[in-house]
């Protein structure tokens, strides 16, 4: 899904999930609607009676407190109690035009994704959160955003699936937009609660869980430097290229470069490891950006826009050498400075499989947004994107990627040529893609079919809990074309020879950087794909 309010264009800045809150035996987990009372909750169950419980409650059932933002959540009748199921996401869009296809595609996109869940939900909460412009109260962001409340219960209730509340929550205060208007609620709004002071956050501590900050403060942790250093670190970078990108084009050098690149990433990657352990996201990534040199965070992000060198990056995914991976990638992430903005879609792409690998959802989706952000042509963050978004187990992408590096261990022994057999992680996301969308028709959350990628003819074994690929009559495996998703639907871009030098760009450096980047990225696997041009 597109986020028409992100300013840099973030493409499938959305979540539509199942379970994508904090989880666990005391989240939130029923809702009796507008002005119900009831007794106490049974159990362990937390039950949110008031809208003001509702409306403390959705940081808690996202995992982070959302910001310009609409959000969907499923209820599932169970008793008449309403329990919470998946939960859907995107940002408000600035163009009013733009209400009517977003309501219907939230909708539509959260209630058939539940339907793939096995439980089509009997009813929806939604909320709308944003805080004020300048000259803006609180008070007009509910007003201004009353057409779009409306038409979430009109695209929800052609669906036969009706909103039962409705909130607006802005600048701490919110407002129902389905109050009767029997006096319930004042015209100026309810005050929110101080956070961490409900029964909701006592409960949510007791269980272990934590709610993390805004989507803006974990975009920001990627985001690229602006200040005094990026200088130096551009230089360092149109040094790099300068050197790499013709030992990338051409084969007989290329897998020397691969080597040079991955030596390097363990190097680094063995020295953040045995770094002291530092308390706090800001403080942990500056600590992280001084154990990285300005050369040799040059030398990674141009060697891994070669795709098989990325590839053989992407096993570092689990166990011991995660934690480490993780933080290299998102401090290369933060490296792309000036003219190179694109070049960050590999370690992105690299920050949303690591973390998507490790468990981490939320984080996983917010990189690989901003990779197809950076590329929208990024063929392997489009798969991953997807696959987290359908709630696919991400253990048959790490098979292939194991049985990757033991059969090089293999080829290494025989003599035989590097890369036989194989197909890399884009083929393994794809197999992957197409086997979730087997089961259940092949729709993604947002309606679109799923983007495949062909394979060798020695596929990765799978196994975990995942969907099954669809059989034809004949016998055959359901293959999909390659259909570009509505986030990454932009026009291609030229990456010609002959293209510009992006503006800003230092003298002396390579005018078809990116043309040279694409090139060296198609070159260096042994397979063209689709969507990466």
């Amino acid at each position: 899904m597109t986020n028409h309010s992100e300013a840099a264009g973030t493409s499938g800045n959305s979540d539509i999930s199942g379970q994508n809150g904090c989880g666990g035996r005391d989240e939130p987990s029923a809702y009796l609607g507008h002005g119900a009372t009831a007794g106490p909750p049974d159990g362990q169950q937390v039950t949110l009676r008031t809208p003001a419980e509702l409306a403390d409650a959705l940081p808690y059932l996202l995992g982070y407190r959302p910001e310009d933002s609409i959000v969907l959540v499923a209820l599932h009748d169970q008793d008449a109690r309403g329990r919470f199921g998946g939960r859907a996401r995107l940002g408000i869009p600035a163009q009013t035009d733009d209400w009517p296809s977003v309501a219907q595609q939230l909708a539509h996109g959260l209630v058939t994704g539940s339907e793939r869940r096995g439980a089509r939900p009997e009813s929806m909460v939604a909320f709308l959160c944003q805080d004020p412009a300048s000259g803006e109260s609180p008070r007009d962001v509910m007003e201004r955003l009353r057409p779009l409340a409306q038409l979430l219960r009109r695209a929800c209730g052609t669906l036969d699936v009706p909103v039962v509340e409705a909130l607006c929550i802005s600048d701490g205060r919110f407002w129902s937009y389905c109050c009767p208007g029997n006096g319930c609620c004042s015209a100026d709004g309810e005050p929110m609660g101080l956070p961490g002071t409900s029964v909701l956050a006592a409960a949510a501590t007791y269980a272990g869980l934590q709610v993390r900050g805004t989507l803006k403060e974990m975009r920001a942790r990627l985001l690229p430097w602006e200040t005094a250093a990026a200088l130096q670190q551009e230089a360092a970078l149109d040094a790099a290229q300068s050197a790499l990108v013709p030992r990338i084009l051409h084969a007989e050098s290329r897998a020397d470069v691969a080597e040079e690149t991955l030596a390097v990433a363990q190097r680094v990657i063995e020295r953040l490891a045995a770094a002291p352990a530092v308390h706090g996201t800001l403080d942990a990534d500056l600590h992280d950006d001084e154990l990285v040199g300005h050369e040799d965070a040059a030398t990674l992000i141009l060697g891994l826009q070669d795709r098989a060198t990325r590839d053989r990056a992407a096993e570092w995914m689990e166990g011991d050498d995660a934690g480490p991976a993780l933080r290299l990638w998102r401090a290369l992430a933060r490296r792309c400075v000036g003219p190179y903005g694109e070049h960050a879609a590999a370690p992105l792409t690299l920050v949303g499989w690591v973390a998507w690998s490790s468990g981490d959802e939320l984080e996983a989706r917010e990189a690989l947004a901003m990779a197809l952000a950076a590329d929208p042509d990024y063929l392997f963050a489009r798969l991953l994107h997807q696959a987290c978004n359908e709630g696919l187990d991400p253990e048959s992408i790490r098979r292939c990627l194991r049985a990757e590096r033991r059969g090089r261990g293999l080829t290494s022994t025989s003599g035989a040529g590097a890369g036989t057999g194989t197909r890399g992680s884009e083929g393994a996301a794809g197999a992957a893609v197409s086997e979730g969308a087997g089961a259940d028709g092949g729709e993604s959350p947002s309606g679109q079919r799923p983007v495949t990628q062909s394979t060798s003819a020695e596929p990765c074994a799978a196994t975990g809990p995942r969907r099954r690929r669809r059989a034809h009559p004949d016998g055959s495996a359901d293959t999909r074309t390659v259909r570009r998703s509505p986030g990454a639907a932009h026009p291609r871009r030229s990456r010609s020879i002959a293209a510009k030098a992006p503006a800003g760009r230092r003298p002396g450096s390579t005018a078809d950087g990116a043309s040279a980047r694409a090139r060296a990225r198609r070159g260096g696997g042994g397979q063209t794909t689709e969507g990466e041009t």
